[in-house]
């Protein structure tokens, strides 16, 4: 079978030099078979003697059929945020620990690679958040997520107090450590240590989880993915709101968080016969005996 992929994208993990052997074997295994080879720019700076060019990501973004991901679900966290708006779809090698995202291991990662480049894969699109930060009216910052938007205190050690707005409809205020709006990926991130569901991916449903809520009723909720999301602040000293764990930013009295569904998922590709409740069982131990 033909290849559909011609012109294909390396990026490692950040500042961590120790892919470097697995990533000139990927790049050599590649370029063997025809590939045209692109290293993202600030991996390449850790690869010494790189034979080939270096582009930074939103060069990539406009260029390559596929992006292969070398590191932990973190880097490919950053890395599909990025390249999401533009429908480079994405395959994760595993260099981390638990792999929900980055499932295929080094050991095997030539031939399964080799078997997707045939186009013997499966897709599995992933939505994002798109939050949007408004003060006075007015937008301020913007930024993408594909597990969660979190709402936190800082360093601080007083609880915040905000106020929950689903589609203009008031559902409560809360004091708490904190607010996770989590998408179905982010359901066993984050949103799982703080007592959220787990949220089979595929399904276009929004999971709001509060961090250690002063009320003992407030739990986390589920609602449509097509929804409006609101959360006004109404205590913030030294409180900011967090992507991913990547990008942040700072927030003041009466801002207002408007987070609704991103239009266009991220591609991610796995191998043929991947299971995402096969997955679970394993990086959660759910097959270990007692």
């Amino acid at each position: 079978m033909k290849t559909p992929f011609h012109k294909v994208a390396l990026i490692g993990k950040y500042k961590s030099p120790e892919i470097a052997d697995s990533l000139h074997k990927l790049a050599s295994f590649l370029s063997a078979r025809g590939l045209d080879i692109v290293v993202d720019a600030l991996t390449a700076e850790h690869l010494p003697n790189l034979a080939y060019p270096a582009a930074t990501l939103e060069e990539i973004s406009g260029h390559a059929d596929l992006a292969i991901v070398l590191g932990g679900d973190g880097t490919l966290l950053n890395i599909a945020r990025t390249l999401a708006p533009c429908g480079v779809p994405l395959v994760g090698v595993n260099q981390g620990r638990l792999g929900f995202l980055t499932d295929i291991s080094l050991d095997t990662m030539q031939q399964t690679l080799a078997d997707i480049l045939e186009g013997d894969y499966v897709t599995d699109p992933r939505w994002l958040l798109q939050t949007r930060v408004l003060r006075d009216g007015n937008e301020v910052f913007r930024a993408l997520a594909l597990n969660e938007m979190v709402v936190h205190r800082s360093n601080i050690s007083s609880m915040i107090e905000f106020e929950v707005r689903i589609n203009g409809e008031y559902l409560y205020t809360q004091r708490a450590d904190g607010l996770i709006v989590s998408t179905p990926t982010g359901s066993t991130a984050y949103a799982l240590s703080a007592g959220g569901a787990i949220v089979q991916p595929g399904l276009e449903v929004i999971e709001l989880v509060p961090v250690c809520p002063h009320t003992l009723s407030n739990r986390p909720i589920v609602v449509r993915g097509d929804s409006v999301i609101e959360v006004l602040m109404h205590r913030t000293h030294d409180v900011r709101v967090r992507f991913d764990s990547h990008t942040w930013f700072d927030l003041n009295l009466h801002d207002t968080l408007e987070v609704t569904r991103y239009d266009k998922p991220v591609q991610l590709l796995h191998p043929k016969g991947h299971s995402y409740f096969r997955t679970l069982r394993e990086k959660l131990l759910w097959n270990q005996s007692l």
